[in-house]
């Protein structure tokens, strides 16, 4: 008889297990929202999340990298919830193979550029044309070939007829995160970065004007693939919304117009 109880109570379990798989993934507390988000957001987006998990009691952990190296490792299968790139060219051309779920893709930021000098450095740097200069020995940006603020870097300094001269000067960070990281240590005493990473005590800023390359339109948009896909809808409303975007302008980050 207590064989056959426990039997009954060990089927019930089985069966309340089966029926609750067929329904969205709960993220549990040991389990996070995974988020793929470009270099420029590694400020923003850590601060984004905590105030997020305080509204939701949802956690998120976040891998940070150029778009473009993000945009592959998602079209390789890796198993994010949300990809917020920094150009949303990267978006759209997930969205083409239809690994997005295309309601939610959406413009949630719109970023800008700035010169970096390392204080140490002593020179004298207030626009773009003085990195024609002797004293200015090297340069830094972030591969243009799939960092957003790089290629907007490279069309500032070819719309400013400076990219042929000071070519050789050039030195490819892999992302802006590791473009700031090459000025802040002195390793490159200038670099061209994203303002939203740019307030650390080791450089001052110059900004560029936006006219000098394309708008910096940032994308998001939830992985068809993704493990949390409710929850991840919350977090591209959360980002978009009112107090997202609070935490984005602090940055300095544009809301993008509708």
């Amino acid at each position: 008889m207590r064989f056959r109880v426990c039997l009954a109570v060990c089927l019930l379990w089985l069966g309340l297990v089966a029926c609750s798989g067929g329904g969205e993934t709960a993220v549990s507390p040991t389990d996070s929202l995974l988020v793929a988000a470009a270099s420029d957001l590694q400020f923003a987006f850590p601060e984004i999340g905590r105030a997020f998990e305080q509204h939701t009691g949802i956690p998120v952990t976040f891998t940070f990298g150029s778009s473009g190296n993000l945009t592959t490792q998602v079209e390789n299968g890796a198993p994010f919830d949300v990809i917020a790139t920094a150009n949303v060219a990267f978006v759209n051309r997930l969205e083409e193979q239809g690994l997005i779920e295309s309601d939610t893709k959406v413009v949630y930021a719109q970023g800008h550029l700035v010169l970096a000098v390392n204080r140490a450095a002593g020179l004298v740097v207030t626009s773009l044309e003085d990195l024609r200069e002797t004293a200015v020995t090297r340069v830094a940006i972030a591969n243009p070939e799939h960092a957003p603020y790089g290629m907007a870097a490279r069309q500032a300094l070819q719309t400013s007829h400076i990219w042929d001269e000071i070519q050789d000067k050039i030195v490819f960070g892999e992302n802006v995160r590791q473009t700031l990281q090459f000025v802040q240590t002195g390793d490159v005493p200038v670099g061209i970065i994203s303002l939203s990473i740019a307030n650390v005590p080791e450089i001052t800023t110059i900004p560029i004007s936006s006219e000098l390359h394309d708008p910096i339109n940032q994308g998001m948009a939830v992985l068809k693939s993704a493990p949390h896909p409710e929850a991840a809808r919350q977090f591209v409303a959360f980002v978009t919304g009112e107090h997202g975007q609070a935490i984005l302008q602090q940055y300095g980050f544009l809301t993008p117009e509708p």
